[in-house]
């Protein structure tokens, strides 16, 4: 019953943010799970394996209490089957983009 429910329960998509809290450097990233996305950069950084050069050593220098993870926004369960999920996700990183002045 609970294998069920999981695969039925709608996943956590949005908008997720990772920031360098000694030099300020954001990233800014969409997902189908934001709280995947997390973890694996989590575990990516904790490898010494993330692409990005400045959170890596970010990380590197201070561990997790240099960076901030935070999800910045989820998307609501539509009714509509055929929503575009992932062409809501675009815009929405779009937004956020413009929002931190990163475009």
């Amino acid at each position: 019953m609970a294998a069920r429910q999981a695969r039925d329960t709608f996943p956590p998509m949005g908008i997720y943010a990772i920031r360098d809290r000694a030099s300020g450097h954001l990233l800014l990233g969409a997902s189908r799970n934001v709280h995947a996305a997390l973890n694996r950069a989590r575990f990516e950084l904790r490898m010494g394996k993330y692409a990005d050069r400045v959170l890596q050593a970010g990380w590197n220098s201070s561990g997790v209490e240099g960076l901030d993870f935070e999800v910045l926004e989820l998307l609501k369960e539509r009714a509509d089957a055929d929503f575009d999920y992932a062409g809501e996700l675009k815009a929405l990183e779009e937004i956020h983009r413009e929002l931190q002045r990163l475009v």
